[in-house]
């Protein structure tokens, strides 16, 4: 089917204000907005081109009307096709229709953002509405993002965040005719009035502290040049791949991931009771008490698990970092909750898919959904004033701050 023409340019333009401006995919100054407008000329020119085919009389296309159709989003100024015979009547829109109904609105992208396919799209919309939109199309439509999915991916950046959380989600991808698995690399940072942003998503293979490194450096060129506090996993390498790019930036590993490893290796009628002791290492109220408590955990359990203890020796002055803080800010770096938080939004959507087709069609997926999820970081996180004061002390020189 031919497609509609489409001035993508200046829709590109407005979308990336919108955005920009915070107003998110959808809603009515949405950045997405414009393109229902597609969606209805493309699903029309679909249901003329059906029946001029079925038509049992000679018939063909006629030219184009115009039609002001009025959405929850505001009014949609679209290119009606008309046909010879002036027996086209399309479903989705009929002749004398000028409000959309808001569940076929709803559809154009909600479907799509949920982890349906083209196909469950296309069925959906025969089902519900006697249209047939083909994969192709529904597949031209959700294109029209990957070049707001590039300029978003190479924004620029603050210069400075005061904590960065970084880990990585993997998804199953085809790739030259088999299932791989791949990692996506997801980097949120909290600005200096306290806000959350997620910095990028990037697609890779298996997670590594060498494309970690890649990664950052990506950040660094868009213009972070300091990160006062990060905050990941225990991946061998990751240390040194930040403080190779980031060479003031402390960093704390994550103490959840710490004590989920330690359990892998505890058996089951020791694992509650290894837990409970191991309490009074993470909870202490200081270094010195955690070390008295942590040198207690392996008089007791040492001889048993020396692996175990041994990994939290060798990790101590990154699992400990967050002890030279106080309270307010231990809270927020003590783990990478605030990450794993948004990867549950995004297993939320993409729970039923097997595998993606590519890397792209994953990425638009990824980019629909974290659109709808980070347009709900609307505030700082709690207790942000306290913990600006405190940083403000610690890294004065390193922060850029307006008094």
């Amino acid at each position: 089917m031919e497609s509609v023409p489409f001035d993508f340019e200046a829709f590109k333009k407005e979308a990336m204000e919108r955005l920009k401006a915070g107003k998110g995919l959808l809603g009515t100054e949405g950045a997405f907005t414009p393109l229902i407008k597609t969606f209805l000329e493309e699903a029309l020119e679909g249901e003329l081109e059906t029946h001029i085919d079925a038509d049992e009389l000679p018939n063909r296309k006629n030219g184009k009307g115009k039609k002001t159709v009025k959405t929850t989003h505001g009014p949609v100024d679209i290119e009606t096709p008309r046909d010879r015979a002036g027996s086209f009547d399309p479903k989705i829109l009929a002749k004398r229709q000028r409000q959309l109904p808001s569940d076929i609105e709803r559809q154009i992208f909600a479907l799509y953002a949920r982890g349906n396919s083209y196909s469950d799209i296309r069925d959906f919309m025969e089902e519900m509405y006697d249209v047939e939109i083909s994969p192709a199309t529904i597949s031209r439509i959700t294109d029209k993002v990957l070049p707001l999915i590039e300029e978003w991916r190479t924004r620029p950046l603050e210069s400075v965040y005061p904590f960065v959380f970084m880990d990585a989600i993997h998804y199953k991808v085809r790739e030259e005719g088999r299932v791989v698995t791949k990692a996506v690399y997801c980097i949120i940072g909290v600005n200096q009035e306290g806000y959350r942003d997620l910095l990028g998503l990037y697609i890779g293979a298996a997670e590594s502290s060498k494309f970690w490194m890649q990664v950052l450096t990506d950040l660094q060129n868009r213009g972070l040049t300091d990160i006062l506090i990060a905050c990941v996993d225990n991946l061998t390498g990751f240390v040194e791949a930040i403080q190779a790019i980031f060479p003031k930036t402390d960093v704390q590993l994550c103490i959840i991931h710490q004590i989920r490893n330690s359990k892998k290796y505890l058996s089951y009628k020791d694992s509650k009771e290894f837990i409970t002791d191991l309490k009074s290492v993470y909870e202490a109220s200081t270094k010195e008490k955690a070390e008295h408590a942590l040198n207690r955990l392996d008089q007791k359990w040492g001889a048993k698990y020396p692996k175990v203890i041994q990994s939290w020796r060798r990790n101590w002055d990154q699992l400990s970092l967050f002890f030279q803080y106080r309270v307010e800010i231990r809270k927020v770096i003590y783990t990478t909750n605030a990450i794993e938080a948004f990867h549950r939004q995004l297993r939320k959507v993409t729970k039923t898919k097997g595998s993606f087709t590519s890397d792209s069609a994953l990425m638009k997926l990824l980019y629909l959904v974290q659109s709808d999820v980070t347009g709900k970081w609307q505030k700082p996180i709690h207790n942000w004033n306290m913990i600006l004061a405190q940083l403000s002390i610690l890294y004065d020189e390193r922060l850029k701050l307006d008094v």
